[in-house]
This record gives C-alpha cells, structure tokens and sequence, in this order.
C-alpha cells in the first residue's frame, strides 16, 4: 500500500509539473501593433490584468509611428494583430488585401473631447471657413481624424479640396505648430492637452460633434489566413477586451487604468489625469463598418464595392 501511495504521489507531482510546461507551450504568441494614442487602453489593461494571459494569449506591444503602415505589417506577419483605425483597414481590403476586423476599440460621441482641431496660437482659426487656404496636419492621409474632419468641413460648406493637408505624426504635431510649419493640426489625446497646456496651440473646435453618437473608432484587425490558423483567437482576444471594458467602465478604477496607459505610451501622472478616455467597446458590428464606408464613398476614397459582413471576423 505505502509503495503505492508513493506512487500516485510522484505520478501527481508530475502531472502537476508537466501541466504548466504544456499550457506555456499551447499560448499563442502575438505581436500587436499601437499608436501612441489613449484610444488603445483597453488592450493596455487586459495585457497587464492578466486577461489576455488568462486565456492563452501571450500579448507584446510594439509602438508604430503611423497607423497606415499597419496593413503591410499584417500583410508581412511583422504584426499579427494591428490597431487600426476604420479608414486604413477599409482602405486596405479595398486594395485587395485579405484582411478581417476581430474585435472594436473605443467608441466617439457627440460630446468627445479627445481629439480636435487644435490651431497655432495666434492664426485666429476659430470656424471651417478659417482653414481654407491653411495648411493643416493629419495623423496620416486617409486616417480616420482626416476622413472625419473632411466630412466636417462639407458639413459646414467648406470644399476640403482647398485645405493643404500635411501628413504628420501625432508626436510631431507640437513641433509643427511651433515651428510654423501648419497653421493647425487635427490631434487626439494625449498630444492634443499637451499642445494646449504648452500655450503652442489652442482647441479651435471638437470638431466631432456634428457625427452621429457611438461610432468605432479603433479597430483589431489580423490577415484572413492568421484568423484561419488561430480559429480561437479572435473569440478570446475579444473576451479579454470585454473584461478590460468592464474594469474601466467602474469609477474607482480610473486611477489604475491611467497609470497602465502611461505605461504604455511614457505620459506623466498631471498629464495622464487630465486626458480624456474615449468609451472602449469591443464589440463590433457591420453597422459600425457601414458608417465609414458612406463616409470614405462620399469622398471619392473606395474603387470596389464592399461587403462589410465579411469583414467580421467570428
């Protein structure tokens, strides 16, 4: 009896020193791309929550300077999943790349204060009429914050086509406005509130106001073959996102959740309190989709005819 008590014993043991091994072995290693922008928060705290680990997904963040490369970074396997705004992943799978959204980001509405038209201190642009002639910066050309700011100029009957647009980096924006080299820039938080605590610029407009509440902002995209390979991910990745939702959606929380943002993205703590965070909604719908496509098609920016439906990745 004792000898096989002694046994089961070392059999357990093993068993308990092999189970780990595997689980370390069965995690799915993912790059994931971002761009130093509040709007990613969400995947910040599922990655230092634990909630991606927890369900097998061993996440690593790489910082990209400009969101339009992230398509050929998928494309190259450089990245396997890139936070990408709606106008850049339509962009692309209108140019014929394989490519599905796996999960939302962050939702804008009406009353958003996180990103604006912020003008050079001094310019005197204070309306849609102000910037025509002006040269403006854009987070890149075709990004959503270019896209939308567009529609807000026809919106108020200003012809985009006569704005210089200047495609520019959010970390540059500050140094562009100081330099003269744009007479205004539209930028998101946290540069946004720095430029204006800098006395550099000031808000000109929340330029968002006029479009419609809860709209997608960020998307998770992946190539349709790493999905194909990784049938489990996709569900996963957006219930990790969903637990990550839920903790910053709790008041209490909102301490910790700005202290894993400048983790992320190297803000101080007066800088961190003071930015605005945009709702984070992972959930994503063609609906949400169908909203950029009007969009991009009423500015002459989609050759093909797009089925958003398959563009949801299950």
């Amino acid at each position: 009896m004792k000898r096989r008590t002694l046994l089961s014993f070392g059999c357990a043991a093993l068993s308990a020193a092999v189970v780990p091994s595997l689980q370390a072995q069965e995690r799915t290693k993912i790059l994931l791309g971002y761009t130093a922008v509040s709007d990613f928060a969400v995947a910040f705290v599922a990655a230092e929550r634990g909630y991606f680990a927890k369900r097998g997904l061993d996440i690593e963040f790489r910082l990209i300077p400009l969101n339009a490369t992230l398509p050929a970074a998928l494309q190259s396997d450089s990245l396997q999943i890139g936070g990408m705004v709606p106008t850049v992943f339509l962009s692309a799978v209108d140019g014929g790349l394989q490519q599905v959204a796996i999960a939302g980001g962050t939702i804008g509405t009406r009353s958003s204060t996180e990103l604006a038209l912020v003008a050079r201190s001094g310019s005197g642009i204070r309306s849609a009429q102000d910037v025509v002639g002006k040269k403006v910066g854009v987070p890149g050309i075709g990004s959503a914050l270019h896209v939308t700011f567009r529609a807000w100029l026809a919106h108020n009957g200003v012809d985009w086509r006569k704005v210089n647009f200047i495609e520019t980096a959010f970390p540059q924006h500050a140094d562009m406005l100081r330099a003269g080299t744009v007479d205004a820039v539209v930028s998101a938080d946290p540069f946004m509130s720095r430029i204006v605590d800098s006395g550099v610029g000031y808000i000109a407009s929340y330029y968002t106001t006029f479009l419609p509440d809860r709209q997608q902002k960020l998307l998770y995209v992946a190539t349709s073959e790493w999905v194909a390979q990784h049938p489990g991910v996709p569900k996963a990745f957006r219930d990790a996102l969903a637990e990550a939702a839920a903790f910053m959606r709790k008041p209490e929380n909102d301490a910790e959740v700005r202290a894993i943002i400048g983790k992320y993205i190297k803000l101080p703590p007066p800088v961190l309190a003071k930015i605005a965070l945009a709702a984070p909604e992972p959930v994503l719908t063609s609906k949400d989709l169908e909203f950029w496509v009007g969009l991009m098609n009423d500015q002459g920016m989609l050759k093909s005819k797009i089925d958003v439906k398959r563009l949801l990745a299950s």
